[in-house]
């Protein structure tokens, strides 16, 4: 069976995916999923520190209060980050990453030492992958390709 060649009519190609949620969805998403990853985390990070033990109300609370520092720097990381040059992008997201990867893997109760060196090595590895990404999506100028 014959096939008709492709024509320069038809429907423009962007290059990108098709949008299905609404802008409403986006919106609740940007704040939704910043709450969620923290409280994600501040349990993460209250169940480190009791180390298997018994749940107490200050844990409870240190959980929440991890929670709730999480996310609002996860929020502010998200909202004031793509504004900066990819180079301080990519920075922004290391120094989040090596920080929070840090703390939790602080709260377990190994040396500091070894908490240091952990973050410092994931901290490096986010850098390279964040770059990379900006770089890639980047043209000269700063402005994003899509």
């Amino acid at each position: 069976m014959a096939q008709a060649a492709p024509t320069s009519g038809g429907m423009p190609r962007s290059g990108r995916t098709p949008d299905v949620f609404s802008a409403q969805t986006h919106a609740r998403a940007r704040v939704a999923i910043p709450i969620v990853t923290g409280l994600v985390y501040g349990y993460w990070a209250a169940a480190n520190r009791r180390s298997g033990g018994p749940i107490t109300g200050w844990n409870l609370l240190f959980g929440f209060l991890t929670a709730l520092v999480f996310a609002v720097v996860l929020y502010a990381v998200l909202a004031y980050a793509p504004r900066l040059p990819r180079e301080l992008h990519a920075v922004v997201w290391t120094a989040f990453m090596g920080i929070a990867f840090g703390f939790l893997y602080s709260q377990s109760g190994d040396s500091i030492l070894r908490s240091i060196g952990m973050s410092l090595a994931i901290a490096a590895v986010t850098f390279i992958l964040m770059f990379y990404r900006f770089y890639t999506h980047e043209d000269a100028a700063g402005h994003r390709i899509r």
